[in-house]
C-alpha cells in the first residue's frame, strides 16, 4: 500500500482528534453491560489477563476464546465507539476509514504497557 503525503499529513492532522475520540469511544457506545464505565473495566481486566488485545486494524480483538458474554458486549460496544471515531475522523481529514483507524492503531499500540497483547496487520498475536 503507496501512503501519499497528503494522507499522512491529513491523518497526522486528525489523529490527536482521533486518539481522544478513541479513548473516550465508551462514552459514546452503549453496551449490554449498561454503564460504559463498567465496559471499560470489563475490557481493562480482560486485557490485563491477556483475554483481550489491540490490533493493527484499530480495535480491540480476542487473544483467546471467550464464553463470557459481557466480555463480548463490551469488546463490541467499545469497538462500536471506535468505528464512529474513524468515521468522523476519516470524513474531516479526507483519508480512508481504514487508513484512520490503522494510524490510531500505530498510537495505541506504542503506548500499551509491558506484558500488553497486540496484534499487527500483518501477524499474530505478540506481548509487548
Amino acid at each position: 500500500m503507496i501512503t501519499t503525503r497528503k494522507t499522512l499529513l491529513a491523518i497526522g492532522a486528525g489523529l490527536s482528534l482521533l486518539t481522544c475520540a478513541v479513548a473516550a469511544a465508551p462514552a459514546i457506545a452503549q453496551g449490554a453491560s449498561g454503564s460504559l464505565a463498567s465496559a471499560k473495566a470489563v475490557v481493562d481486566a480482560a486485557k490485563a489477563r491477556g483475554v483481550v488485545g489491540e490490533q493493527g486494524n484499530g480495535f480491540l480483538g480476542f487473544v483467546t476464546t471467550s464464553g463470557d458474554a459481557e466480555l463480548k458486549a463490551s469488546v463490541a460496544a467499545i469497538n462500536g465507539g471506535r468505528a464512529e471515531a474513524y468515521r468522523s475522523v476519516a470524513a474531516r481529514t479526507e483519508v480512508s476509514e481504514v487508513a484512520a483507524a490503522q494510524a490510531a492503531a500505530q498510537q495505541i499500540i506504542a503506548r500499551l504497557p509491558p506484558g500488553a497483547y497486540y496484534r499487527p496487520t500483518d501477524g499474530g498475536w505478540t506481548r509487548k
